[in-house]
């Protein structure tokens, strides 16, 4: 029986049946508009899917503030990062409470509505403090906090549109409640969810084959909304993935799907939050690498492992599988990590993402121990286009 939904026991997608969007769309085009960031509609495209089960809206001040210090909402649901969505203050000032609002796209797209029940200013230094751990404007999402708008909308909010990711994302863009579908099919009780906005390397393909080994199957779960500058374009890592799995991966093992958020780079904080939507899509266990989810050196390699010790225990019915750095070993000749190969680092090839874009981008030859070459080929085509 998979894990079931976080919170409650069934999910709680807010997206409206098809049969009764246009309908609800029209009367949308003739509410007050209120413009979201990326960020922002991507979360709103989380509520829509179920993937935010069981919130029913954007925070408000209460569970905003016990969100950033004791990661809970005011009804005590465990949540570790906030989910608010922000105005202007004369904005804010020609919304009434009780008012519902066109929640819209920069380019005034309709996408869904709220019900303004609260409006409140946040503590925007706190929130980096506790969330991301530093007030560093460099870091990507204390820069997201600090350009927030000074007024926090709080309410229950309706989805009516999921953009493009539907039609461009066919047969990858899966809901919590068809991911749920396809592990029942597969006869998979326990199933892994590993993390990624970059294509596979080596590295990667072993933390993932670990998880095989103690799980009855894989998600292979893309990041598909804003990234960092820089970042490869999902389609290509999704050919990418597609080859390898193909290549290197036993058949019926290992399913590829994607989710529209947009990282936040909130390293251990964030790690809690792929581990409580990965429950609602039907995950037991998350794979929980070195420096997850993190950005830079903000983070200690491993403080997203410490931080599911932390939490009280019951928080979260899927687990974490904590797996130490992996690299291509001479001495050992193959992949292994620092418990299972004795070897130093003069016998360790190091292998990252970010130094494998960097060989792509100069050109350079990348070694068959770094990444596989049908995986090679595939981002090849990319950087010569």
């Amino acid at each position: 029986m998979l894990v079931k939904p976080h919170g409650r026991a069934d999910l709680n997608p807010l997206l409206v049946e098809e049969a009764q969007r246009s309908d609800q769309l029209a009367k949308a085009k003739t509410l007050r508009p209120v413009t979201m960031t990326s960020r922002e509609l991507s979360d709103l495209l989380m509520f829509g899917m179920g993937a935010y089960s069981p919130l029913e809206g954007f925070m408000n001040e209460e569970s905003w503030r016990k969100c950033c210090t004791d990661y809970k909402t005011d009804q005590g649901l465990f949540w570790p990062i906030p989910i608010t969505v922000s105005v202007s203050e004369d904005t804010a000032s020609s919304i009434s409470i009780g008012e519902t609002v066109a929640l819209t796209d920069e380019d005034s797209n309709i996408y869904g509505t709220l019900k303004v029940e609260e409006k409140y200013t946040i503590d925007k230094d706190l929130e980096c403090r506790e969330v991301y751990r530093t007030l560093d404007p460099k870091h990507p999402g204390v820069e997201k906090v600090m350009a927030q708008e000074p007024v926090n909308l709080a309410g229950s909010v309706t989805v009516l549109n999921e953009g493009i990711y539907p039609s461009t994302y066919k047969g990858l863009y899966l809901k919590p409640e068809e991911t749920r579908a396809i592990f029942e099919k597969n006869n998979w009780s326990t199933v892994a969810a590993f993390q990624t906005r970059n294509p596979m390397h080596r590295s990667h393909e072993h933390l993932a084959k670990i998880a095989i080994e103690i799980c009855d199957g894989l998600l292979i779960h893309q990041v598909l909304g804003a990234l960092k500058p820089g970042d490869i374009p999902a389609e290509i890592r999704v050919a990418a993935i597609d080859a390898l799995v193909e290549n290197y991966f036993v058949p019926g093992t290992a399913i590829q799907a994607g989710y529209p958020i947009e990282m936040r780079y909130a390293g251990p904080r964030e790690a809690l939050l792929h581990a409580l939507f990965r429950q609602n899509f039907g995950c037991s266990h998350l794979v929980v690498g070195r420096d997850h989810a993190g950005v830079g050196d903000y983070y200690g390699p491993f403080d997203a492992h410490h931080i599911f010790d932390e939490i009280p225990k019951g928080s979260l019915e899927t687990q974490p599988l904590k797996i130490d750095i992996a690299f291509y070993s001479y001495k050992c000749g193959g992949m292994a990590t620092g418990r299972t190969c004795p070897s130093d680092e003069s016998q360790r090839l190091n292998i990252s993402g970010t130094r494998l874009r960097e060989m792509l981008g100069n050109g350079e030859p990348v070694p068959e121990e770094f990444s596989r070459p049908e995986v090679i080929e595939v981002l090849r085509r990319h950087y010569d286009a």
